[in-house]
């Protein structure tokens, strides 16, 4: 009889055992894939950063040639202090957070098309090697950022089916893991634009 208690204790030992390992392997994997979310999004707010450091440099350029587009300068001035105002972190990149974060980058991007549309109109902007150089980094950064948010929204996507998987659920939800948004595409980007010649 003593000999089948001493099978059961190590039996109820072992199965405890792998049972903590399993669920601490479980716990230390959301972990570490919420981090490498974290990372992700540090890397593409950098790269935001870069353009938001770009654009005084750019302004102060276009503002000695293009002292009447006053309106198109204060406008990229005012939609970069706009994106630059709204912080985002893994804490709270709920859906809502993340599309007022994409809507003011937007704004930015915008802002910033219509001052490059604006230079068109002045030739000796268009050759000038600070301005030109300027618009080869903010076009390199461009890139830069839609190769990131691509990773950021690869990154998430690994963690988001990992909170979802079973039993992993039940892990995630007890310890408080939640779901991370992602980058969309801006409304109406289905749509190719019109080109006319």
């Amino acid at each position: 009889m003593k000999k089948k208690s001493t099978i059961i204790i190590i039996v109820v030992v072992v199965v405890i055992i792998l049972l903590f390992s399993w669920i601490k392997g479980t716990y230390n994997g959301l972990v570490s894939k919420e981090e490498a979310v974290n990372a992700q999004w540090a890397q593409v707010e950098n790269v935001y950063q870069r353009r938001s450091d770009l654009i005084p440099n750019l302004v102060a350029t276009v503002k000695g040639y293009a002292e009447h587009e006053q309106k198109v300068l204060t406008d990229v001035v005012e939609a970069r202090a706009k994106a630059t105002s709204i912080n985002l972190n893994a804490d709270n990149m709920t859906p809502e957070n993340m599309q007022a974060f994409q809507n003011a980058q937007e704004q930015l991007s915008g802002a910033l098309s219509r001052l490059l549309v604006t230079v068109e109109k002045y030739p000796d902007l268009k050759a000038n090697q600070n301005f030109l150089e300027l618009q080869a980094q903010l076009e390199g950064t461009e890139n830069r950022i839609t190769v990131e948010r691509q990773k950021f929204n690869d990154t998430a996507r690994i963690y988001n089916q990992s909170i979802r998987h079973f039993p992993a659920n039940i892990f995630a939800n007890m310890f408080g893991f939640e779901k991370i948004a992602y980058f969309e595409a801006q409304q109406g980007a289905e749509v190719a634009p019109k080109v006319e010649f």
